[in-house]
């Protein structure tokens, strides 16, 4: 091989290289600005290549609920509940009019004790964890509910959860995660609470591969389902199959950062409109537009005080209940996907 041609495929060599570093950079950057904070290599491969890789859904889920596969399933579930007594009142009066017919409550937030309260007058109703490791108000925060020098790396200088998830990714040692995730398990149970599922609030275990595996694991060893959207497919690959005991949502609805309040309406009523058979979620944030939230969420404006209140608003509405007749909408619980993965637990939970 002459030096011309050896120089020749060593430029091309360099060009390459050049290229796959600046998409390298260009992805991380997409994924920074976007708040996806993923830093696992292999995870982001997936993402980019096996993002549409085929999983089964749990065998025969539509029937074992008692539908048909046909049939188009929705869980309205409503997040956040003991952040704030006006969070707590909405989403109370929203379970109790079955407005919504789901929720999860926040255990180190708090008003987490209210809800247990409620919990223990109204034991029928469909409540989980939504497992809590930041604390991202700028004025309001919350320690964890494990011992601090227990969870030191999940914790800021001041003792309370770090305020971005970015922050729990990039410090947090997985054990740790494991101790807290625990400990507001445990703590649910004591307040007297029988969790029907778990989620993770603004998503902080989903983006690293050994938190969202323990997250999983410690569902499993505590007999509480664990809400996986499907979109999260690409952590199940030969490394980490997906586990027989978890029920994939086909689709998650949530109005997301940038959607203006007067679309709201039009929002919602688009995704009534476009559900397909099969399991989905809708996840709705309410409050009351009280001084209270106005206080919490002074500082913006999605998730803020008026989003919930116009969240509130929305499914509280006849249009919205009329949409769910219109279009054939099948409500139900995660209470009835518990029975299916764990009757032990789902028939104590009743008693």
């Amino acid at each position: 091989m002459g030096y011309l041609t050896r120089r020749t495929l060593l430029k091309i060599g360099l060009g390459l290289l050049l290229i796959v570093v600046m998409a390298w950079g260009a992805l991380r950057l997409f994924f920074h600005l976007n708040e996806i904070p993923i830093y696992d290599a292999r995870l982001i491969y997936n993402f980019i290549l096996h993002s549409d890789r085929p999983l089964k859904q749990y065998e025969n889920l539509a029937q074992q609920l008692g539908y048909t596969s046909s049939d188009k399933l929705l869980i309205i579930h409503a997040d956040d509940l003991g952040l704030a007594r006006s969070v707590n009142k909405a989403s109370f009066e929203a379970l109790s009019k079955e407005f919504v017919n789901s929720a999860s409550v926040m255990m180190p937030s708090p008003f987490a004790e209210e809800v247990a309260a409620y919990y223990l007058e109204h034991p029928q109703i469909d409540l989980g964890l939504h497992l809590t490791f930041t604390a991202e108000w700028t004025d309001y925060k919350w320690p964890g509910v494990a011992p601090a020098n227990k969870i030191e790396t999940l914790l800021d200088d001041e003792g309370f959860l770090h305020q971005k998830k970015v922050t729990v990714i990039k410090e947090g040692i997985n054990a740790e995660i494991k101790t807290e995730l625990q400990a507001q398990i445990d703590y649910a149970r004591a307040l007297g609470i029988s969790p029907t599922h778990m989620d993770s609030h603004e998503g902080t275990l989903f983006f690293d591969p050994a938190f969202f595996r323990t997250y999983i694991e410690v569902g499993h060893q505590n007999q509480i389902p664990v809400f996986v959207p499907k979109l999260l497919a690409p952590h199940f690959d030969e490394h980490f199959p997906l586990p027989p005991q978890v029920v994939l949502v086909d689709q998650m609805f949530m109005a997301l950062k940038g959607t203006e309040l007067d679309a709201m309406e039009s929002y919602y009523a688009e995704v009534l409109s476009s559900i397909k058979p099969g399991l989905n979620q809708l996840l709705v944030h309410l409050a009351f537009d009280e001084e209270e939230m106005k206080a919490i969420t002074k500082d913006r404006e999605a998730y803020g005080t008026k989003w919930r209140a116009k969240d509130y608003q929305v499914v509280s509405s006849k249009k919205f209940q009329d949409l769910l007749k219109q279009n054939e909408i099948k409500l139900i619980q995660w209470r009835d996907i518990q029975a299916i993965l764990y009757p032990e637990a789902n028939a104590s939970n009743r008693l």
